[in-house]
């Protein structure tokens, strides 16, 4: 069968020797003038025989990527109706878009860059090696790894803090965010709850500067979109203008993707521009399309190629004659495999990714000190008068809530938001307050989205903010994980470093509530925030350290990009005794900003709370508090137990912690998760790799969910189960 390389150059061939051109989809007058349209044709030639260099660079062994843009080209028109600052999150098919706007800037090398990104080089521009992606930071197109839609809510999110004005030093203040992505894509949940956004936010006046753009080749991988589907689901949607627009119509489609363009940036509003496209070669090079599409449908779509249309509505406006087209294709595809074949043999590959998923080093962020200065001014209004120092004694929630306060005033671009957290004080009281002080600007209620809220972090960090999202459970997260490891936490992989996404999730968490929720509002498992790379997770336990450690957490968001989240135990938010009703053991004053540094922990620390030599009890979260109790029983048996609160799940601070067990004989792991996935079985292996001296147990709560009532106490680990597992571990049954 002849391929569509073949079909295009017949043409073209045919065209030059007298064939009459084919009827034209469109053209008055009025259109693109010629600069524009040649720079079309360049940017879709480009895109063409990339693709055709990629298979060839897979065939020899120097290729590891070959999902292509062959006719797909059309999206060229889209970067040439915005500006090369306007930041573009692409689809894996917008090939002929990055031509387009490597283009606009001089200096460039699009051929170079995509060459090298597919052959895993350690020269290509974005990832340094580590993927194939369509990313620069030179021309403001943020890498995405996304193979479905998972890029649409930090689009969302981008266009939401573009809208509020934060990004000034990042972006010019008119530039459009651009997203792009499949008809496939777009029956996507996350394409879903991202589009309702955006046009939830429109639908309220919140400026959207969005520029949507769905590329619609008809099907995804082997399966068809029924007929008419993806424009019936895109323009019926609530408060985002649609407009569109066919690729084998290039006059049409320039013009049209420059009025659309100019509007969303004017009204700042956002627009969904639904291309259709075609698609050829298959998904990828592994792709047999015979084994699902006719050879007639497979010809047939050769017609509607986009190249051949600039090509005809070049002729006929006079601009470059078939032949001088067939030229200009020949002699790109001669740059293109040139570059290619200077590649076979010679490409230089990564020997180490180290870098860019560090482990927290043993180290004081310098900007918790920093922070510390800048704290003073505005203090006295912020706290109406009462600084929480001057204050008794507070509890884990309301220490979290004078840290948060404290973080607003020190962090003029932090920005606190999610469910209820702002007119409410969320749930359990964390965040009031806060907007009443900071205003709806920097402490506001989103909708109910968990994709949405994370959206709204990954975009507004990108632009220059400092996003404290709240996801008001942790079985809430497991509705938007993916947004946490697929795209917050990938970035600076995936960017060598060159983008970073820094925040500070709040999630509120882990079990023990009494007389409220069951699994939904108890989850006790926190596997896959660990199995994170890069993401540092941080467990809050008692009100005297629950500040410096959000704290750290900003330091690490703001200086290193890094992704923390920073889970809080609910049933300790309201907690006042330890031993015994009235002790206040679970209370502590709160530090003024002139003893932060003073009692600041260097990061990857672990902390020991009470000491011992006979036993270490090795804990985080509601842990802290129970082995504390069953310490105390321990000690009326003449056993003198430590308890270490290891703070930080994620890195493990390994180091610190063989540390705080060193010259201990018998270590106990207690483990308020689960015991599959759970953190003992990290604990446990550490101390087994580092070859501790001492005997080591653990003790954890079941591997179920968490019922509703007493039946909890079937499930969670108690204090009853941790002295037993204690005495077993010591020979003391």
């Amino acid at each position: 069968m002849e391929s569509v390389d073949e079909h295009l150059v017949r043409r073209l061939t045919e065209w030059s020797a007298g064939t009459p051109l084919p009827a034209a989809l469109e053209d008055g007058p009025a259109g693109p003038d010629e600069r524009s349209l040649l720079a079309y044709l360049d940017a879709q030639l480009e895109s063409r025989h990339l693709d055709l260099a990629l298979r060839w660079l897979q065939a020899r062994g120097e290729g590891f990527y070959t999902i292509g843009s062959s006719g797909h080209e059309s999206n060229a028109a889209v970067a040439l109706a915005l500006r090369p600052t306007d930041p573009a999150l692409l689809h894996y098919r917008s090939g002929g878009f990055y031509a387009a706007r490597a283009g606009q800037v001089p200096g460039t090398t699009p051929i170079a860059d995509v060459l090298h990104s597919a052959a895993a080089s350690r020269h290509d521009p974005i990832s340094g090696g580590r993927h194939k992606v369509f990313g620069h930071h030179g021309l403001a197109i943020v890498p995405q790894t996304s193979t479905i839609s998972s890029h649409l809510p930090r689009a969302v999110g981008m266009a939401f803090a573009l809208g509020r004005g934060p990004a000034a030093d990042r972006f010019p203040a008119d530039a459009v965010v651009v997203c792009s992505f499949g008809d496939a894509s777009a029956n996507h949940s996350t394409a879903v709850g991202a589009l309702n956004a955006a046009g939830w936010c429109a639908h309220q006046g919140i400026p959207m500067p969005l520029l949507l753009v769905c590329e619609d080749n008809g099907i995804g991988i082997s399966t068809r979109t029924p007929d008419g589907w993806t424009g019936r689901a895109l323009s019926m949607l609530p408060g985002i203008e649609y407009v569109a627009v066919d690729g084998t119509a290039p006059g049409r489609l320039l013009t049209t993707a420059a009025e659309v363009a100019h509007r969303v940036r004017g009204q700042r509003r956002p627009v969904l521009l639904h291309l259709r496209t075609v698609r050829f070669m298959g998904h990828a090079g592994s792709d047999a399309e015979l084994a699902y599409r006719t050879r007639a449908e497979i010809l047939a779509d050769y017609a509607r190629d986009p190249i051949l249309a600039t090509a005809a509505l070049l002729a006929r406006r006079g601009v470059l004659d078939p032949a001088a087209t067939l030229a200009r294709y020949e002699a790109i595809r001669e740059r293109v495999m040139t570059q290619a074949r200077a590649m076979v043999g010679r490409v230089e590959r990564l020997d180490s990714t180290r870098a860019v998923v560090a482990p927290l080093t043993d180290r004081r962020p310098a900007a918790v000190s920093a922070a510390a200065a800048r704290a003073g001014a505005g203090r006295e209004s912020a706290f109406g008068g009462k600084p929480p120092e001057t204050r008794p004694p507070l509890t884990l929630g309301q220490s979290i809530n004078a840290a948060l306060h404290d973080a607003l005033l020190t962090w003029p671009r932090a920005l606190v938001f999610g469910e209820d957290v702002a007119r409410k004080g969320g749930v359990y009281g964390a965040t009031r307050g806060l907007r009443k002080t900071f205003g709806a600007a920097r402490v506001f209620d989103t909708l109910l989205d968990e994709q949405t809220i994370l959206g709204v972090a990954l975009g507004g960090a990108l632009t220059g903010a400092l996003p404290i999202p709240e996801i008001q459970y942790l079985a809430y997260l497991h509705n938007a994980e993916d947004q946490l490891r697929g795209e917050a936490a990938s970035l600076r992989f995936f960017s060598a470093g060159r983008y970073s996404n820094g925040m500070v999730v709040r999630i509120a968490g882990l079990a023990y509530q009494k007389g409220f929720g069951g699994h939904f509002h108890n989850d006790n498992s926190v596997a896959v925030l660990r199995d994170i790379p890069g993401l540092a997770l941080a467990v809050a336990a008692h009100p005297a350290t629950a500040p410096a450690l959000l704290r750290q957490c900003l330091a690490l968001a703001e200086q290193e990009g890094r992704v923390c989240v920073f889970l809080e135990p609910i049933a300790l938010y309201h907690e006042r005794d330890l031993h015994a009703e009235g002790d206040g053991g679970w209370l502590a004053p709160y530090l003024p900003p002139d003893g932060w540094a003073a009692a600041e922990q260097p990061l990857g620390r672990v902390r020991t709370v009470r000491d011992g030599g006979d036993l270490v009890l090795v804990t985080y979260g509601n842990g802290v508090r129970m082995s504390l109790r069953v310490a105390q029983t321990l000690r009326r048996d003449g056993i003198d137990a430590r308890v270490v609160d290891l703070q930080w799940l994620s890195p493990l601070p390994a180091e610190s912690l063989l540390d705080a067990v060193g010259g201990v004989p018998h270590t106990l792991v207690v483990d308020e998760g689960r015991a599959s996935g759970g953190v003992a079985e990290a604990v446990v292996t550490a101390l087994v790799d580092a070859r501790y001296a001492g005997t080591v147990g653990r003790v954890t709560s079941v591997d179920s969910y968490v019922p509703l009532g007493p039946a909890t106490e079937h499930v969670l680990l108690g204090e009853t189960g941790i002295l037993a597992a204690a005495r077993d571990l010591l020979g003391r049954r």
